[in-house]
């Protein structure tokens, strides 16, 4: 026997890959959180695994596109219908807070999640583009693909549901609406002065915009990140000058 004979004979078949059955646990923790609509994506997604492996990914893409427009809906964030899945995520993921506040001065832990962020980012792109080459239902192509089988419809259904299941949990955590935006903005003058001193207005033809505040309308989460990157520094600097008054008091 030959060993191209030996290695097909010792091939797996899909059932024994996958195992019987595939449970989307995030997207299925989504579904009990309130996201009813995806169920019939999750149910055909579990099904196709094992089923026909190129319409997960078709699947996979889907799913994640129904939960950022949700989530993006959900927090009255605006996005464009036109907008394909990476930009969707990518404005999903900067309406998050991914930090407790107590964290979110914390340089390192906010590098070390944007990173993570950034695996996410890649993993998207990834089905996104296993979805075009490979996936079932997506456009024709002029040559014949090869078929992907269980194994690869696996890895592109898990990073759905992990990414599916984190997105909405954050979004569930933080679900009470934002307080008027005028009062938290107006409460923190020393810093929005500190951000409109350093980068100067913003002029756009007659009328002029304050950078700090353009910072906390369009990106809420980043201006909370650097407030508390401020209050921190300012909290040190007060503390050494009133280290320097004991000492010189001495």
């Amino acid at each position: 026997m030959s060993s191209g004979a030996r290695i097909e004979t010792g091939r797996l078949a899909d059932t024994d890959v996958v195992g019987s059955p595939f449970i989307m646990q995030g997207a299925r923790d989504a579904m009990a959180g309130g996201l009813l609509h995806i169920e019939q994506q999750v149910t055909s997604i579990e099904q196709s695994v094992v089923e026909n492996p190129g319409l997960a990914f078709d699947l996979a893409k889907t799913l994640i596109e129904s939960v950022c427009r949700t989530v993006l809906d959900e927090r009255s964030i605006a996005f464009s219908e036109d907008d394909d899945l990476p930009t969707l995520f990518k404005t999903a993921s900067h309406s998050l807070p991914f930090l407790p506040p107590e964290a979110s001065g914390e340089a390192e832990i906010r590098k070390s999640v944007a990173q993570t962020l950034n695996g996410l980012h890649t993993a998207i792109q990834g089905i996104c583009e296993l979805r075009n080459q490979c996936g079932f239902a997506s456009h024709g192509a002029g040559t014949s693909r090869p078929a992907m089988e269980s194994v690869q419809a696996l890895l592109a259904a898990e990073a759905a549901d992990a990414i599916v299941g984190f997105l909405h949990r954050v979004h569930r955590q933080d679900r009470m609406p934002p307080p008027s935006p005028r009062a938290p903005y107006n409460d923190n003058s020393a810093f929005n002065d500190a951000v409109d001193e350093a980068y100067g207005m913003i002029r756009i033809y007659e009328v002029e915009f304050r950078p700090s505040e353009v910072l906390f309308q369009m990106e809420p989460e980043s201006y909370r990140v650097y407030l508390a990157e401020f209050d921190a520094e300012a909290d040190e600097t007060e503390a050494a000058t009133a280290e320097d008054r004991a000492q010189a008091a001495t």
